[in-house]
């Protein structure tokens, strides 16, 4: 088969079979036009061994990512295995439908460094907590949002897809996340404090439950970036000199359970992880008090 068709059959099958989002099958789009462009693929089965690792050398050799018009290195094994991770999931499909071609497994992904968690500690958390100002509707709306992310963990699209029309009289909602599943997530009292505050304050009919507020009107669903801005808005003013994200909120609250004796199973519940090793990324926090722990109280000879 040509490699366009089976290309295009594997990307409406991710799409309707698999539901991933537009988004995934973009991504899954660029890489495998690029890697099948790069190694000369005409037909699924010209894909061998021999291509395979010419093309992992050249990304092994490609530059990295410009930085103020300076090249940063060689690309990233993290970004070298998103190609990766494409044409293995291709191969698969590939595999799945009888086509003759190389097998799956063939593909090792690149080896990774630890992943480096961007943390805030419980003194800055509570600083940037306190910052919005409540005489405001904009500081409510604002104290609301950062309440929300750090009593949820949702990720940010999550947040900014949200309704005013959550159930305040129940500790639980449920949230479609990646791959349009749905998951519960957790309100805590000071959340749903802060939501019942700021929606009170509310005058206008958005539908969204954060919208922009210019002179006191609400004026459409807040952005993911404009998300993002404020977040850090409130870090510096709290006197966090750290760059903080929704990201690190979401990670301020999977440590805060682990490090309060959740187990890893019930964190990737509450997270959406699909897969728990995704979620093991934490236990490098909690060894770490562990080990403080054991050096404090073990062995007072």
């Amino acid at each position: 088969m040509d490699i366009a068709t089976a290309q295009r059959q594997f990307l409406e099958y991710i799409e309707i079979e698999k539901g991933r989002s537009l988004n995934t099958v973009r991504n899954y789009e660029h890489y495998l036009t690029k890697s099948f462009g790069d190694m000369g693929i005409k037909k699924v089965s010209d894909i061998n061994e021999d291509k395979l690792r010419e093309f992992r050398l050249r990304l092994n050799r490609a530059p990295g990512v410009k930085i103020k018009g300076q090249t940063a290195g060689t690309m990233k094994k993290s970004t070298q295995n998103y190609y990766l991770i494409a044409l293995r999931s291709f191969l698969k499909y590939c595999l799945k439908r009888g086509f003759s071609s190389l097998a799956p497994d063939a593909i090792e992904l690149a080896k990774v460094g630890a992943r480096h968690l961007d943390l805030i500690s419980i003194g800055e958390l509570s600083r940037l907590m306190k910052a919005p100002d409540l005489k405001e509707i904009k500081g409510m709306r604002d104290k609301a949002l950062l309440e929300l992310f750090f009593s949820t963990g949702l990720r940010l699209a999550e947040l900014c897809s949200l309704n005013r029309d959550l159930d305040l009289s129940r500790d639980e909602f449920s949230i479609r996340g990646k791959g349009e599943k749905v998951r519960v997530v957790f309100l805590s009292e000071e959340a749903k404090d802060a939501i019942r505050t700021y929606l009170k304050a509310r005058k206008d009919m958005e539908d969204a439950m954060f919208v922009n507020i210019s002179r006191n009107s609400a004026t459409g669903r807040l952005t993911p970036r404009s998300i993002e801005r404020i977040v850090q808005e409130y870090a510096i003013k709290a006197g966090i000199s750290k760059k903080v994200t929704p990201h690190v909120l979401r990670h301020s609250f999977a440590t805060d359970l682990l490090s309060n004796g959740a187990d890893i199973r019930s964190v990737q519940m509450m997270l959406g992880h699909a897969n728990i090793s995704t979620t093991q990324i934490y236990t490098h926090i909690t060894d770490k008090q562990l080990r403080d722990v054991h050096k404090k109280f073990h062995s007072k000879r």
